[in-house]
This record gives structure tokens, sequence and C-alpha cells, in this order.
């Protein structure tokens, strides 16, 4: 980072969400907005331009690239800029895969606009900025690590609750059905259900996958 402004990219393909992130980071002295994306693939070729410290990002875009999918992007490069996810989005399937894509915060769009810009300065410096419903979720995860699923049985039991078959999720994810057979069976010991509709309340009550 360079001098006392912290330099800001904004990723979402909203242009109303956008604005209303402009408006409220640029009311900070230490702040200044460089750029705005309306896809993920576009944040990941701005960020490697070398004048950003932080990128806001969205986590789901219209087609293409998601935006835990840009954040490993983006943080794989060395003298990556942090990545803060601002999004409305709580639930396991999608924290989990953003954080471990290398995400320094996790904000949700609902967040006062002092937590807001409290969060980029905290990433900038290299710390983590949770939401608080995140940081709770997580620690609830770590005191009950058997009922946390696997990003990969996260995917099947998503697929589950859209309704696809058995062999419709192995062609979609690339496995074979028995495969999706070995991870349905994992998430039923998991979560202690016996049916695919069960695993999917019992899931969706928990948080692991998104209503």
């Amino acid at each position: 980072m360079t001098g006392a402004t912290i330099r800001l990219l904004i990723a979402d393909d909203h242009p109303v969400v956008r604005a209303g992130l402009r408006a409220v980071l640029e009311t900070e002295p230490d702040l200044a907005v460089v750029a705005e994306v309306a896809s993920a693939e576009q944040a990941v070729a701005r960020a490697q331009e070398g004048d950003v410290d932080v990128v806001l990002m969205d986590l789901q875009f219209k087609g293409g690239m998601t935006g835990a999918e840009a954040t490993a992007a983006i943080t794989a490069r060395p003298d990556a800029p942090r990545v803060v996810i601002v999004t409305t989005y709580d639930t396991d399937a999608d924290t989990l895969p953003a954080i471990a894509a290398g995400a320094t915060g996790y904000l949700l769009k609902d967040a006062p606009p002092e937590d807001l810009a409290a969060a980029v300065r905290t990433a900038a410096a290299g710390r983590s900025a949770l939401a608080p419903v995140v940081a709770d979720r997580l620690l609830q995860r770590m005191r009950q690590p058997a009922t946390t699923l696997t990003r990969r049985e996260t995917e099947v039991l998503t697929l589950v609750a859209e309704g696809l078959s058995n062999q419709a999720i192995g062609a979609r994810l690339h496995l074979t059905e028995g495969t999706v057979k070995s991870h349905l069976a994992r998430i039923y010991t998991k979560l202690d259900v016996d049916s695919r509709t069960s695993a999917v309340a019992t899931a969706t009550d928990l948080g692991l996958i998104r209503r």
C-alpha cells in the first residue's frame, strides 16, 4: 500500500450497488475508489494493474466466474490486493469457499457505512474483517466439526436441493454416480438423516446451503 490513501476496486454487477458503495466510501478522507467493474473476470484483470489495495467483491455475478473464484485468482498472485467480500449471502455454502479462496474480509450489504469503512482499513492492514454473523458461524463450525460439510459435499447437496438426480449431479460436477452416492452417504451421517429431503431441510436450517 502506498501513502496514507487506501485505493479501492469495486466489483459488483449492479450499477446501483456500485454507486452506493462508492458514495459511502468516498466520504472517508483516507479511501479512494480507483475503479469499478461489473464482472468477476474484469475484477481479476483490473486487480493485476498494481494500483489497488483492497477489492470489494460481490459473490454472485450473472454468468461466468463467481466472486470466490475471482478472489482465489486475485490472491494467488504475489503482492496481491486484499479482498473483502460484500454480499447478501451468509450461508456456509457462500462464506466458507470465499474465505478458503483467500478473502480477508466478509461483510453483508446491510452493514452500517462505518462498519464498511472500518473493514476496508482492517483488511488493508492485513487483518481479518468478518461480519459478526459470519464470525459466529465459523466459530460454530470449529466447535462442531462433525456437522461441517466439505466444499464438494456442499456442492452435491446444493444440486440435490435443486432437484437433480445422482446421475445429473455427477455430470454437472464431473463425478461418477458412485462418487456422488458416497458423498451423499457421508452427508447423511454428518447430518444424522436418512433421506435426500431430510438432508436438504437440515442443511438449510443449519445454514449450510442457501435457502
